[in-house]
C-alpha cells in the first residue's frame, strides 16, 4: 500500500490538477472558486478537467454551504432604549424613518402612555417630530434609503408593492427594493423575496430561487425562515437536518421550532442532551427579551 507523506500533499498545492504542471510553490496556480480544493494553471486547464473535478466540486459546495446553514446565528441587537435583546417578533419591533433606529415596541408604548399630549409623536430615541402626513413619511424613508439603510429600503418597498400611503403600486420598484435589503444583510428582505418568489406575488414563480432567499433569511436569523426550512425538510424526509433547523430557531426563542423539539424527544428523534441544551437556550432568549413594558405592548396589538 503507498503511503502519502506530508511533502507529497505539500507539492499537490503547488500542481494543476489538469496537467500536472508545478508552479514551484510561487502562487502563480489558480484554485477553483466553487470548492477551493484543487488548482489550475488556467482556464483551458480548468475546463478541460471539469468533468473528472464536478462531482467533487459539486459535494465541496454543499459542505461549505451546510457550514453556513446550520451556524447559531448571533442574537438580535439590544434595544437602544431598555437595553434589552430585541424581540424576535416583527410586530414587537418599531423603525423610526427619522433617525433609522429600530425600537422594542415595549419602549415605544411605555413613552406614548407616560408622555403629554405634545411629545407624544416624538421619537422616543432622537426627539424629532413624528410625521406629521404620507408624504413626510416617505421623504424621510427616502433619505434613509440613499443612506444605505437596509430596514428602509424594506419599508419602503413595501409601501410600492402594495400602493400605500399616497405611493402607486410599483412591483417592479418592490422588487428592486427587497433585492438591494437583501444585498445588505437584511433578514425580512430575504424572506419577503422567498414568499414572493414562491408564491409569485411580486415576481416570477420560482421555487429555486424562494428556497435560495429561504436559505439567507434564516443564516441572517429569521427564525421563521428558519422554521420553514425545518417544516420542509421534514416533509421531504431529512429528519436530521429537520431537526438542526428547529433546535437552532428554537434556541433563539421562537415557540413552534421549541414544540417541534419537545416532540423529537418524546419520539426518540432528539437526543436528550441536544433537548436539554435546546431547553436551556430558548428559556435564555425568553428571558433576555422579556419585559413588563413588552408584555403590555403585547396585549395592546390583541386587543
Amino acid at each position: 500500500m503507498s503511503t502519502i507523506t506530508t511533502k507529497d500533499a505539500d507539492d499537490s498545492k503547488h500542481q494543476c490538477a489538469a496537467c500536472g504542471d508545478s508552479d514551484g510553490g510561487g502562487g502563480s496556480l489558480k484554485a477553483c472558486t466553487a470548492c477551493n480544493l484543487v488548482k489550475y494553471c488556467n482556464r483551458t486547464c480548468q475546463v478541460a478537467h471539469r468533468p473528472a473535478h464536478k462531482k467533487a466540486c459539486k459535494k465541496r459546495v454543499a459542505e461549505l454551504f451546510d457550514g453556513k446553514l446550520f451556524k447559531q446565528p448571533p442574537p438580535n441587537e439590544d434595544c437602544p432604549i431598555c437595553y434589552l435583546r430585541m424581540p424576535i417578533e416583527g410586530n414587537q419591533c418599531m423603525y423610526q424613518s427619522c433617525c433609522g433606529k429600530m425600537l422594542c415596541g415595549g419602549c415605544v408604548h411605555a413613552y406614548s402612555v407616560a408622555t403629554a399630549d405634545t411629545h407624544r409623536l416624538k421619537c422616543i430615541f432622537c426627539r424629532t417630530e413624528g410625521s406629521t402626513s404620507n408624504e413626510v413619511q416617505v421623504e424621510r424613508m427616502k433619505k434613509r434609503v440613499e443612506a444605505d439603510d437596509a430596514q428602509a429600503m424594506f419599508n419602503l418597498g413595501g409601501f410600492y408593492q402594495y400602493g400605500i400611503i399616497g405611493l402607486r403600486q410599483d412591483h417592479a420598484k418592490a422588487l428592486e427594493l427587497f433585492h438591494k435589503s437583501a444585498r445588505l444583510g437584511n433578514h425580512q428582505a430575504h424572506l419577503h423575496l422567498s414568499l414572493g418568489y414562491q408564491k409569485g406575488g411580486i415576481g416570477e414563480n420560482d421555487t429555486r430561487k424562494a428556497i435560495y432567499h429561504r436559505q439567507l433569511s434564516a443564516v441572517a436569523g429569521n427564525v421563521l425562515a428558519r422554521f420553514n426550512l425545518g417544516s420542509e425538510e421534514g416533509n421531504a424526509g431529512n429528519m436530521d437536518r429537520a431537526y438542526k433547523h428547529w433546535m437552532i430557531s428554537a434556541n433563539d426563542g421562537f415557540d413552534l421550532s421549541m414544540k417541534q423539539v419537545q416532540e423529537g424527544y418524546k419520539s426518540g428523534v432528539v437526543t436528550k442532551d441536544d433537548y436539554a441544551k435546546t431547553t436551556r437556550a430558548y428559556r435564555n432568549s425568553i428571558d433576555e427579551m422579556k419585559s413588563d413594558d413588552r408584555d403590555r405592548f403585547a396585549a395592546k396589538l390583541s386587543e
